[in-house]
């Protein structure tokens, strides 16, 4: 699994309920956009806000649409271990390819607690792990010897998604801790992307509002020409910094792809913000410049 993995948003109607055939349409858009696999119920998903049911029918109307053409990447974190295991192993069986994994963050573990935790998850499954580096939401530090251990010790874990800040030394870091033995892959909406391709990333997990863009920007890196990789990103750079915005990010995300016609409603759940009506203006300016 590499390249670009855009974390499909989930669309709901203005009364809150998920809209089913806007989520159609997204999965082929971004398909269509070039994304080489989707993360999906990750934090640009809103995946904490979905509820067991939810999550079930999705997943189905997922994997039906995208009929095997990318890799699909499920998030199955959850705050107990457990729970966590009934939630991958369920993933799983309704077709998944992969797991993004947090670590529990509610009331937290030590290394060996971790270790335990993502042995048990990778014990019930048979498709490969990824851990989920996030620090900024679950407050949960994991240092590069502790990743790699993980890597060592159990062999379901074969990758990382880094959104560790500053992201780009840890690429480097955990690539010669782990010494080959991970896949890494980069999140915070690419804001560190090529960086972190120069140290070895893998890929990138970004929002769902500019996946033609960050394909342009991995296919010119694959290819050599960085300075054009460097131009294409850098004009993206706004729009990227404005979506990074806590808690408005999705609302942004969604509000942009209402404008593209792929999906009909930017309606967000609380406690996810939606973006003022300054904000707004903000954002148009930001899409036009883009285009």
């Amino acid at each position: 699994m590499k390249g670009v993995f855009p974390i499909a948003a989930t669309p709901f109607r203005e009364d809150g309920a998920v809209d089913y055939e806007s989520q159609r349409r997204l999965i082929h858009y971004l398909i269509e956009q070039g994304a080489q696999g989707l993360g999906l119920f990750g934090n640009a998903s809103e995946g904490y806000t979905l509820s067991a049911a939810e999550r079930r029918a999705l997943m189905e109307l997922i994997v039906k649409e995208n009929a095997g053409r990318v890799p699909l990447i499920a998030s199955s974190g959850h705050t107990g271990t457990d729970a966590a295991v009934e939630l991958s192993r369920e993933m799983q069986n309704l077709g998944a390819d992969a797991l993004m994994v947090l670590p529990p963050y509610f009331l937290k573990t030590d290394g060996d607690g971790l270790v335990h935790y993502y042995r048990a998850i990778a014990e019930a499954v048979s498709i490969p792990i990824m851990v989920q580096d996030a620090p900024l939401l679950t407050t949960v530090a994991m240092p590069p010897p502790l990743l790699a251990r993980l890597a060592r010790e159990i062999p379901g874990v074969q990758m990382v998604k880094v959104e560790a800040p500053p992201t780009a030394p840890k690429f480097s870091a955990l690539a010669d801790a782990a010494a080959g033995g991970l896949t890494l892959f980069g999140g915070l909406n690419g804001n560190f992307f090529l960086e972190e391709l120069g140290r070895g990333s893998q890929g990138i997990m970004p929002g769902s509002d500019m996946t033609q863009l960050y394909r342009k920007v991995w296919d010119l890196w694959q290819a050599g020409s960085t300075d054009d990789a460097w131009d294409v990103f850098t004009r993206m750079l706004p729009l990227i910094r404005f979506e990074l915005q806590p808690g408005l990010g999705v609302s942004a995300m969604k509000l942009n792809l209402v404008e593209a016609g792929v999906i009909d409603s930017a309606r967000v759940r609380h406690p996810t913000a939606s973006l003022d009506s300054i904000a707004l203006g903000e954002l148009a300016l930001l899409r036009n410049r883009l285009r």
